[in-house]
């Protein structure tokens, strides 16, 4: 009986001419997290989507327990034990977390009806298992993101699954929602099932995983024990090269005030909130899911109106908005948390993308000039480093890094002087990362002043000059930079009484 769980061998695939992977092979052992990571376009998701089923591999083999696997379907893949759980997690929002987790393998009486004794208690059962209590009843809108992934495992230990594939898990969890998620994978691990864990932070890498394999360009570059690597060496195998720096640094004085929000409140959870921007500084924005965050950086940008505040551009350009379009008009842009639903329309090209906030910049008596378009979107691509097959590829096509770096240069050409950075980095990778931090000193050196809200604690610190720490809508307090630490940011924000102390 072999070691190994599962052996993917010699695994080489091919999309219309173009090499996806070549020759690669991974092992796994029963009950072991296995970290698997690489930029995007490493090969990472045409590796998993061959073991699920999706894909057909042009060459090499897939033993599974022991046994050589033909292509399978992905129903078959999924009764022999296999299972995988993307990013978009796949759940029935109107349905509850009872059906979300049987759905199609409910427990019927002899004559077919629905046995809901048995249902609930399964599913009840299978979330005891994890250690998350949830009312199975439940209809899974009404569940957080974290208790939404927990449905999705417990859905693949209804399936009897050994082998368990987490495409970038936390992408969308911070905070006490993160470790919960661990003491699942942990919980998991001891009762003997194998973990792929896919991911682009690699902090949660060296907690999590027992071995780490690095993908690039569709060959394997290297499967170690976690305990033969430190950050560097990893970074360094992932992206062929040293980066000197994690986080840039760069030489610049605090220049003039330039944005004041004064006691700003909305609908939403955001409760009387002041912030002070100055010309070529970065403010970090730190706290919990569900702190205010993106709802002060939300108000700040006019879509959420103000119940009660005042939010001013000073200086050479000074405004004041109510609405998005005359933020944008005033100065003021803002890239979302979720680009590819309200940064990207991702149907359209990288060209369309880019230009469409100076389209009336762009039309001369109703008709496009197309010499100046062809311009603008060639100096945005080779000042952004924005990889892409052309500036008529469709946004949807490009890496994350990439889809991200065209919102960036979209708002760029309207020459803004507030540039809010809404989790910058989520499912980027490690070399696109540094690019985007580049980008930012480059923004700062030209007095452009960026509020960066993030979850990634080591972001905040290693790229702010100052950070405000939220709790439950309210700004609880300041810490400079060079004071900052994960502990004293996480005791912020996570006080009890954070409603009471935002004076």
């Amino acid at each position: 009986m072999s070691e190994y769980i599962l052996e993917m061998l010699n695994i080489s695939k091919s999309f219309a001419g173009v090499q996806a992977l070549k020759d690669v092979t991974i092992r796994c052992k029963p009950g072991q997290v296995y970290g698997l990571v690489g930029e995007n376009g490493a090969g990472k998701s045409t590796l998993m989507k061959i073991l699920a089923g999706a894909y057909r591999a042009d060459a090499g083999e897939i033993i599974y327990k022991g046994e050589q696997r033909e292509q399978a379907s992905a129903g078959e893949v999924i009764d022999s034990g296999i299972s995988i759980i993307y990013q978009e997690l796949a759940l029935v929002q109107q349905m509850s977390v009872a059906e979300n987790i049987f759905l199609g393998r409910e427990p019927r009486y002899t004559l077919g009806v629905l046995n809901l004794r048995a249902l609930h208690s399964r599913a009840a059962a299978l979330l005891k298992r994890l250690g998350v209590r949830l009312d199975t009843r439940l209809p899974v809108s009404e569940l957080t993101v974290a208790q939404r992934q927990s449905v999705e495992i417990a859905k693949a230990l209804s399936q009897n699954a050994d082998l368990i594939v987490m495409d970038e898990p936390s992408a969308i969890l911070a905070g006490s929602e993160l470790d919960q998620l661990f003491r699942i994978i942990e919980s998991l691990v001891e009762q003997g099932v194998t973990i792929i864990y896919i991911s682009h932070r690699l902090e949660e890498v060296f907690r999590i995983a027992d071995t780490v394999t690095v993908l690039k360009d569709g060959e394997l570059v290297d499967t170690r024990s976690i305990d033969q690597l430190d950050r560097p060496t990893l970074v360094e195998l992932m992206v062929g090269r040293p980066l000197d720096e994690i986080f840039p640094q760069t030489e610049h004085e605090q220049g003039e005030l330039i944005l004041v929000a004064e006691n700003i409140s909305t609908n939403t959870i955001l409760e009387d909130a002041s912030l002070a921007l100055y010309k070529g500084e970065i403010l970090g924005i730190a706290g919990m899911v569900g702190s205010g965050r993106t709802e002060l950086a939300r108000a700040l940008f006019g879509a959420d109106p103000l119940t009660s505040g005042t939010i001013t551009l000073v200086g050479d350009k000074s405004a004041r908005w109510n609405n998005p379009s005359q933020a944008i008009a005033s100065g003021l842009v803002l890239v979302p948390e979720d680009r590819k639903t309200h940064g990207l329309f991702t149907s359209l090209s990288v060209r369309i993308n880019i230009t469409l906030p100076i389209l009336s910049f762009l039309t001369r008596f109703g008709v496009l000039q197309s010499s100046l378009e062809n311009k603008i979107v060639a100096e945005a691509q080779e000042r952004l480093s924005i990889v892409m097959a052309s500036a008529d590829q469709e946004a949807q096509y490009l890496s994350g890094g990439n889809q991200q770096k065209v919102v960036l240069a979209k708002w760029l050409e309207t020459d803004p002087a507030v540039v809010i950075l809404d989790e910058p980095t989520r499912g980027v990778d490690v070399g696109a990362k540094f690019e985007i931090y580049k980008l930012m000193r480059q923004l700062n050196d030209r007095g452009i002043g960026i509020v960066m809200i993030s979850s990634e604690l080591p972001e905040v610190i290693g790229m702010s000059d100052r950070i405000l720490v939220m709790n439950n809508g309210c700004i609880v307090g300041e810490v400079a930079q060079e004071e900052a630490t994960e502990a004293g940011i996480i005791e912020l924000a996570t006080m009890a009484d954070a409603g009471a102390n935002h004076s």
